[in-house]
C-alpha cells in the first residue's frame, strides 16, 4: 500500500530571518527539547517491551518539530489541549522527565498519582492529553471562550489532533462556533497521513482533508506548514499567534508531518512501505536542525552528539529513578471520585 499524494505548497519563511530572530540560545533550547522528546520516547519504548508500562503508548517519534516550535513561538501562558500522544507536549510545558516516567510505571509520584498513564498527562496549562479522537477539540474550544469571557486578551487557546479527527463532528461544530463567537483559538492538525492506519485516499475523497476549504467555509486564516522543519513551523506559529492576538479571531493550522512507529507500540505497521518510510526518515526533524547548526557553524557535529548524549543520559537517570519510586496506597484509590468512599482495611 502507498502512502497518499499530499500536496505541499508550504508557508514560507526565510531560514536565516528566522534564526536571526530567534537567537542562538534559543534555536539551541529548541534542539536540545527535541532531542530530549526523542530520547524520552526511545525509552518509553523500552519500558513498554519490559513490560514496565501497561495499557497503550503512543509515540511523537518523528513529529518533534512540530510541538516544540509551537510552544517556543506561542508562550507557555496559554492554554493548551492535545492527544494521546501527549509525552512530548507535557514536557515542553514544564513536567520533568521523572514525573512522566513514574506515570508511565503507574508510580504515586508520577504525574496524575499513577492513575492517568501514557494518554492522560497534564500540566498547569495544559488541558489534558485526550484519549477520544477528537476529545480535546471542544474543550480548547471552551478555553478559548474563557479567554474572551474574561477579557485576557493575551491569551490563546492551542488545540493539537490527528487528521483522523478531521471527519469528527466536534471538528465541524467547533470550528462554526469558534468563529461565530471570535475565539482565540488555534486548530492544529498533525496531519500524518495514516489515521491510526489506513491511507487517506481511502477515507477522504480529498486527500487534502478539506483543510483550506473548511477554513475558507468557517471564516478564519489557514496555514499550512512543513512539520518536519522546526524554523518553518516556528515561523509559522509566530504568524497564527500574532493573527489572533491582533484580530481576536480563530485560526486553522495544518502540519504536514510523519511519524516514523506505527499508531501505537502494539501496531507493527504494515500497511507502510519500508521504502516510504525509510525516505520519510530522510527528513527526521532532528536531522533537519542539525543540518542548519552545524552548516551555520552554531554547533559541531561533536556538540550535536554531546547534546544527544546528554538527553540519553538525562532521559536514562529519569527513567531509572521512576523505577524505584513507590506503588500507590491502595487507601488512595478513590481519592478524587466523586461518590461514596469504601473503608478499606
Amino acid at each position: 500500500m502507498t502512502e497518499p499524494h499530499l500536496s505541499h505548497v508550504f508557508f514560507q519563511g526565510n531560514p536565516d530571518a528566522i534564526a536571526s530572530a530567534l537567537g542562538t540560545e534559543n534555536l539551541l533550547e529548541m534542539f536540545r527539547q527535541m532531542n530530549l522528546i526523542r530520547q524520552f520516547e526511545l525509552r518509553t519504548e523500552i519500558g513498554y517491551q519490559q513490560g514496565k508500562i501497561g495499557g497503550f503508548l503512543h509515540l511523537y517519534i518523528g513529529q518533534e518539530a512540530i510541538q516544540t516550535a509551537a510552544v517556543k513561538a506561542i508562550g507557555l501562558e496559554n492554554w493548551w489541549s492535545t492527544t494521546y500522544r501527549c509525552h512530548a507536549l507535557a514536557l515542553l510545558l514544564g513536567e520533568t522527565p521523572h514525573s512522566l516516567f513514574a506515570e508511565l510505571y503507574g508510580r504515586s509520584t508520577g504525574n496524575a498519582g499513577g492513575r492517568g498513564g501514557s494518554m492522560h498527562l497534564y500540566s498547569r496549562r495544559m488541558l489534558g492529553g485526550f484519549a477520544i479522537v477528537g476529545g480535546g477539540i471542544p474543550v480548547a474550544t471552551g478555553a478559548a471562550l474563557s479567554c474572551k469571557y474574561l477579557e485576557k486578551k493575551n491569551e490563546i487557546s492551542i488545540c493539537f489532533f490527528g487528521d483522523g479527527a478531521v471527519g469528527q463532528g466536534v471538528f465541524h461544530e467547533s470550528l462554526n462556533i469558534a468563529s461565530l463567537w471570535s475565539l482565540p483559538c488555534l486548530y492544529v492538525v498533525e496531519n500524518n497521513k495514516w489515521s491510526m492506519g489506513t491511507p487517506l485516499c481511502r477515507t477522504m475523497t480529498n486527500h487534502d482533508l478539506f483543510l483550506e476549504d473548511a477554513a475558507k467555509t468557517y471564516d478564519m486564516r489557514y496555514l499550512r506548514l512543513d512539520g518536519m522543519d522546526i524554523l518553518q513551523c516556528y515561523a509559522g506559529f509566530k504568524e497564527a499567534y500574532r493573527h489572533i492576538i491582533n484580530e481576536q479571531r480563530p485560526m486553522l493550522i495544518e502540519c504536514h508531518t510523519d511519524r516514523f512507529r506505527g499508531h501505537s507500540i502494539s501496531d507493527p505497521a504494515l500497511y507502510r512501505m519500508k521504502e516510504e518510510l525509510k525516505a520519510c526518515m530522510e527528513r527526521d526533524p532532528l536531522l533537519i536542525m542539525k543540518a542548519y547548526l552545524v552548516s551555520h557553524n552554531i554547533l559541531s557535529e561533536e556538540q550535536c552528539s554531546a547534546v544527544e548524549k546528554s538527553c540519553r543520559e538525562e532521559i536514562v537517570a529519569a527513567a531509572s529513578a521512576a523505577d524505584a519510586d513507590p506503588w500507590p496506597d491502595i487507601r488512595e484509590l478513590e481519592e478524587g471520585v466523586y461518590g461514596p468512599t469504601l473503608e478499606i482495611s
